[in-house]
Parts: structure tokens; C-alpha cells; sequence
């Protein structure tokens, strides 16, 4: 690999000068190494103030595969879904624009070239996170009432919030997932359809770094 390309994969998104949002097709999920689980587990936590740092493409991509990514050639993922119906969509809302997570292409599909990222949480915190993660359920592929559909949309989600919070502590990130959310106004601003239903959103940053560190 080129050093120069090597050097684009470390580039955040969205501080390419004169960057346009479209398609980006992330790096290959490195997936392998990481601290063992028992210890992530005691490291797991959850983390409010975000410093300035943003997530590199690499990293990013680590962490959208270890949320939601294909880990089998049949296409099942690195979550449990109910029936494998993979009712969740991950969205990327970052400060040049909001993606959409396509496992099959390893890629961030464009949505909206806003910065919306306060729109994914009440809390002041959500605008300053380098990435908030949006699950985002599919209500038209799932049975029964509406109950029952969002009964399997909510443990779906918090099986996919959980990856994110032991691949954070394993890379040394800090993440909260919270429910909320300004609902209404986050879903006009992704152009969602009726059947599309926000479940929670999920900060991912680097902590604040305090005066003694």
C-alpha cells in the first residue's frame, strides 16, 4: 500500500478541502487483535465529553464492522437479529454530512450534507462526538403489531449498542448510547419513511482529555 494512500485512510472524513459528500468506500475492517474480552468488559463505561479528535477511516470502519458488519460469507452479521430479518440500519451522522452503512459494500452511503449531529440527542455532548451512531429500524420488515415490532426492534439495536461499547473499550474510545432523542426532527432531517423508526443513537469519540493528562 502507498504511503500516500496510507495517509488518505488516516484523514478523517469531511476534512478533505473542498470535499463533496458522496460514496466512501471504507477501508477493509481490520479484524483481528484488540484486548480479550473479560477485560473490555470490566473497561466498559459510558463517556459524556468528547475532545476534538476525530475518528480516522480506518477506525471508523473498524468500528461499523464490529457493530453491524458481516461477519459470515452467508451475510450474517456481528449482531443477532430476530429470523436474521436485519431490521436495523446503521446511520453515521458526522460533521460533514450523515451516511448510511452499507455492510455488503464496506461503504458510507451519502444521506444529507448537513451537520445534524445535535439533532441525535437532547444533551449538548451529541454536537461535539466525532461520529453519533443512528439505529434506525425498518418497522416494514418485521411481523406482528406494532408492539411486537418494536419490542424486537429495541433488543436488536441494544444487541448492536453493546458491540459498540466493548469495540470502544478494546480501541480506547468513549461512547453512550442514550433513547433521547428529538425523534421528529432528527428523522425529516435523514428524509425517513413512515415505516422507519429511530431506536436509540450512540455517541463515539475520544474522551476530553483532562488538565492532568
Amino acid at each position: 500500500m502507498s504511503k500516500s494512500l496510507i495517509a488518505l485512510l488516516l484523514v478523517p472524513l469531511g476534512l478533505i478541502p473542498g470535499q463533496e459528500l458522496k460514496p466512501v468506500a471504507l477501508p477493509t475492517p481490520q479484524t483481528s487483535g484488540g484486548k480479550p474480552l473479560m477485560q473490555v468488559l470490566k473497561e466498559r463505561k459510558s463517556v459524556r465529553d468528547f475532545g476534538p479528535e476525530q475518528l480516522s477511516r480506518q477506525m471508523l470502519s473498524n468500528l461499523l464492522w464490529a457493530a453491524w458488519g458481516i461477519n459470515r460469507e452467508d451475510g450474517r452479521r456481528t449482531a443477532p437479529s430476530a429470523s436474521n430479518r436485519q431490521e436495523i440500519d446503521v446511520y453515521a451522522i458526522m460533521a460533514d454530512g450523515a451516511y448510511l452503512y452499507d455492510a455488503k459494500a464496506n461503504a458510507l452511503k451519502p444521506v444529507a450534507r448537513t451537520d445534524m449531529r445535535k439533532l441525535t440527542g437532547t444533551q449538548a455532548y451529541a454536537a461535539d462526538a466525532s461520529v453519533n451512531l443512528v439505529y434506525v429500524a425498518d418497522t416494514a420488515k418485521l411481523g406482528g403489531d406494532d408492539a411486537a415490532r418494536m419490542a424486537t426492534a429495541n433488543a436488536d439495536a441494544g444487541f448492536i449498542a453493546q458491540n459498540v461499547y466493548l469495540f470502544c473499550a478494546s480501541e480506547g474510545l468513549g461512547t453512550v448510547v442514550r433513547g433521547s432523542v428529538n425523534r421528529a426532527a432528527l428523522g425529516a432531517a435523514m428524509n425517513l419513511r413512515a415505516e422507519q423508526r429511530i431506536i436509540l443513537a450512540q455517541s463515539v469519540g475520544y474522551a476530553k482529555k483532562s488538565a492532568g493528562d
